[in-house]
């Protein structure tokens, strides 16, 4: 990808398995792409960054002619997280979406990063 390409903004929609298109503006991030040899599964993900400060997560799986696909808009404000799949949308206090992430991955509180590492990092996905 060029610099360019990184860092330009363009109208994206994604279409997803719950029957809902999600749109935004926004630029890719990060991303990447595993071959499963035990299920013959390709899986692909892409992370970008909407002009609204908000993070769209996107998984592709596929194998042979089956698909699955699959996003997430996540938006941070105060100490919240909001979660859209398109259909659904929960809020979450930031305290327990990282509790549920620690239990979820079978980290202890020690283990995992930090809250204060986690903005961070989002944070800097909207520079």
């Amino acid at each position: 990808m060029t610099d360019d390409a990184l860092t330009s903004r363009a109208n994206v929609v994604l279409h997803l398995d719950n029957g809902a298109e999600m749109q935004f503006s926004g630029r890719p991030f990060a991303g990447g792409s595993w071959f499963d040899d035990e299920t013959g599964e390709l899986t692909r993900q892409k992370l970008y960054t909407t002009e609204s400060g908000e993070h769209v997560y996107s998984i592709v799986t596929g194998k042979g002619q089956q698909r699955s696909r699959r996003a997430y808009r996540v938006s941070l404000h105060g100490e919240a997280c909001t979660i859209n799949d398109g259909r659904t949308e929960m809020t979450l206090d930031l305290e327990m979406l990282m509790l549920a992430v620690r239990a979820l991955s079978g980290l202890e509180k020690d283990d995992a990063p930090t809250l204060d590492m986690v903005e961070e990092t989002l944070r800097a996905a909207n520079c």
